[in-house]
């Protein structure tokens, strides 16, 4: 009988939000608790319980989690050194195991610490010994460092964009650290830093040229001596020293192998650097094309997704549609407590004068006066539509002024899907216009149906317009925000024996 414990930290963050992240800011469960959470999801650790439950020769310690609510700011130096207290005080207790499997996603920095995945990592290695095997999964926009690698034996990431596989990278960590466990397997990890930062449509994998590149991944993964294999694209937004994209290879005992397709990924992924950019459209003319459209209209608000960390609280859109007197039905996502406070107080059917925007990040985004009626307010709690977390907007209501329809939350909360909109009786496809808080969801969201879909460019902490963010803390040079420079891959070998080589190709 194998013992396993499994725990979790997941959080992305933008470093261009001026809102700093807290405890609060977390969801969390110890113990039997975190399975009971997981069980009607379609999350990583959901997909690796269902791994260790069909084995009769596993028995699951469950652990800690912390799970950000949603994207956010930098976590406060305060936040994070209770996470990690609570996170490695349960580590300690779950002794002795055989071996560990935690949910992580790579782009969570707070304050004092750039790299929070790697020094759970490290931290937990002191605890339990360099023998014990740790596998671990990823988000494709997480920021690979060596001090993770060198941390674990294995890692699993996301092989789709938009996000679809949650369950499925779990479940591909469960297998990996069973056949490690059995003795089957002598994982040996190369990853290749490619100094490119990307955006744009292009990393759409089923549609898109960043998608060919990972299905070559993909294919490594499952032929020959392979057993994981992925790009990281990082987070754009996370400001750290390791920020960059990265080829991803794992192989059982194959250096070579390992190596050289690490860097043949890579490779290609920095020949295709110019194409997986994002093109967007002006605000102004933004609204121009959306007032003359006949059909319906998604205008992406990129720049202000909180899921990649944004505050939430961008009407840089809806400040424009104004402007022009855009008379069209359009449904609007903004983050405001105090508006959802005074909305919450007075209740539906009633006329109330409020400020939308700026309470959260008021150096872009001016508050902006509207008289509004309150059609609804709720407490904000509802199920996720992609996977089946229950997110938290807190105190929510649902304004109408004039032929705008806005969704008004206390606490920001993903918007990848149609959740927030379902949960207060609002389809989306019921609407002329749509602002759309994330660079990209899957198209029967939003997409499909409309006759107009504009990439804005618009202010905010998450802007694909990545020069225009002020990065002072990544190693440059890097592209898009510095050009004309050359590179050579140099692949970093991790072996198990929690090290790392630095060897060219």
């Amino acid at each position: 009988m194998h013992r396993i414990l499994v725990s979790e930290c997941k959080q992305e963050v933008s470093s261009f939000n001026p809102v700093i992240g807290s405890y609060e800011d977390f969801s969390i469960s110890r113990g039997q608790e975190l399975i009971d959470h997981h069980r009607a999801t379609g999350t990583e650790m959901a997909g690796a319980l269902s791994v260790f439950a069909g084995d009769s020769g596993i028995k699951v310690a469950p652990g800690y989690s912390a799970r950000g609510i949603t994207s956010g700011g930098t976590l406060g130096d305060s936040g994070f050194s209770r996470i990690a207290l609570e996170f490695l005080d349960s580590v300690r207790a779950a002794r002795p195991v055989d071996g560990v499997y935690f949910s992580l996603h790579g782009a969570l920095a707070a304050e004092s610490e750039p790299d929070v995945e790697g020094r759970l990592l490290a931290e937990t290695r002191k605890i339990l010994g360099e023998k014990i095997p740790v596998v671990i999964s990823l988000d494709l926009h997480g920021v690979l460092t060596d001090r993770m690698l060198a941390h674990c034996d294995a890692a699993t990431v996301y092989q789709t964009y938009p996000h679809v596989d949650f369950f499925e990278t779990g479940q591909r960590a469960a297998r990996l650290l069973l056949r490690l466990l059995s003795g089957e397997i002598h994982p040996v990890m190369a990853r290749v830093s490619i100094p490119a930062l990307v955006r744009g449509d292009e990393l759409i994998t089923e549609t898109g040229l960043f998608g060919q590149i990972v299905r070559k991944a993909q294919a490594v993964e499952t032929s020959g001596s392979g057993l994981s294999a992925g790009m990281f694209i990082g987070n754009p937004f996370t400001d750290v020293p390791d920020l960059c994209s990265n080829a991803f290879v794992v192989t059982d005992g194959d250096s070579d192998g390992a190596r050289r397709v690490a860097v043949e990924l890579a490779q290609e992924f920095w020949q295709a650097r110019h194409r997986l950019q994002s093109k967007l459209t002006g605000l102004d003319e933004s609204v121009r094309l959306a007032a003359d459209a006949k059909g319906r209209v998604i205008l992406k608000d990129a720049a202000d997704a909180t899921s990649s960390g944004a505050s939430g609280d961008s009407n840089a859109i809806l400040r424009a549609l104004l402007r022009a007197q855009f008379q069209r039905k359009t449904l609007i996502p903004i983050v405001d407590p105090p508006a959802a406070k005074v909305a919450s107080e007075a209740g539906p059917g009633k006329i109330v004068q409020v400020t939308l925007g700026g309470a959260l990040d008021p150096v872009r985004f001016k508050p902006l006066p509207l008289e509004c009626r309150i059609v609804t307010t709720s407490d904000g709690k509802f199920r996720s539509e992609s996977h089946g977390e229950e997110w938290r907007a807190g105190a929510t209501a649902v304004l109408q002024a004039a032929n705008y329809t806005v969704v008004v939350t206390t606490h920001p909360v993903s918007l990848y899907d149609r959740s927030l909109f379902l949960a207060h009786g609002l389809d989306p496809a019921q609407f002329d216009a749509v602002i759309v808080k994330s660079p990209h969801c899957q198209p029967r969201f939003f997409d499909e149906g409309a006759e107009l879909i504009l990439n804005v460019d618009a202010p905010g902490a998450t802007s694909a317009n990545l020069k225009s963010l002020g990065h002072k803390n990544c190693r440059r040079p890097i592209f898009p925000l510095d050009s004309d420079f050359g590179w050579t891959p140099e692949p970093h070998l991790f072996d198990g024996s929690h090290g790392a080589s630095h060897e060219n190709p």
